[in-house]
């Protein structure tokens, strides 16, 4: 653990925890995860810590308070439940992208029917180009419980600009500078798979070209919204 305070990492910590508990209402609430399955997590600024869903417990049920606290192995350190079955590919990727502040995995219909078969969603839409910089790639399957998935994760976002990847036959990772930000690449991510999948039913798509991507990318990563 780096040098903060505990008063400060307390209240660090109790922040967090209010705000996974909304962030797992807003999967709810964008059709993202069924019954108990799927999670949220965020990294402790200043302390090798994350926060993290509790396993198991049904989204009605969750509150700051149940929210679990875990070291960057994955082992809970406070909270009364035990953490997400997916804590140690979590922590996996905490460590290996010291970037990354939050990590979202869902189950999401569309997006998880790419994941299905193995294939990764090809950028047709200018919205893919804005927020994934080009497709959404596919990564290999990977078992559960340990921190393969993690390690899978980290593989196949390294050197890619996308936030989010489609493990074969499970669902779908996305990781952000925040959790808010994960939640996001996991709402657009779901809502480009639907489109895509839409537009391959009716032929043969046609990617946008490269350029146009790297053009429409740099314009929103940097022009887009309101700058400070």
């Amino acid at each position: 653990m780096r040098n903060v305070s505990a008063n400060i990492l307390s209240t660090v910590i109790g922040e967090i925890r209010h705000a996974l508990a909304g962030l797992h209402a807003a999967l709810v609430a964008n059709g993202l995860v069924a019954w108990t399955s799927g999670n949220v997590s965020a990294r402790v600024p200043g302390a090798d810590l994350l926060v993290i869903k509790p396993s198991g417990i049904g989204y009605d049920d969750l509150t700051p308070e149940s929210m679990v606290v875990c070291d960057l192995s994955g082992a809970r350190v406070d909270g009364d439940l035990s953490p997400s079955s997916d804590t140690a590919s979590h922590a996996y990727i905490y460590r290996h992208m010291p970037h990354v502040g939050g990590v979202v995995h869902t189950h999401s219909r569309y997006a998880t029917a790419w994941a299905a078969r193995g294939e990764p969603i090809p950028c047709v839409l200018t919205a893919m180009a804005d927020e994934f910089g080009g497709e959404i790639p596919a990564g290999p399957f990977a078992p559960i419980g340990g921190d393969e998935i993690g390690r899978a994760v980290v593989e196949t976002l390294t050197g890619h600009r996308s936030p989010a990847v489609l493990l074969r036959s499970h669902g779908v990772f996305t990781i952000g500078g925040t959790a808010r930000d994960a939640v996001k690449a996991a709402v657009m991510c779901e809502d480009v798979a639907a489109t895509v999948h839409l537009a391959a039913s009716r032929g043969e798509l046609t990617p946008l070209a490269q350029d146009r991507i790297d053009a429409l990318y740099r314009r929103y990563q940097t022009e887009y919204g309101q700058r400070r």
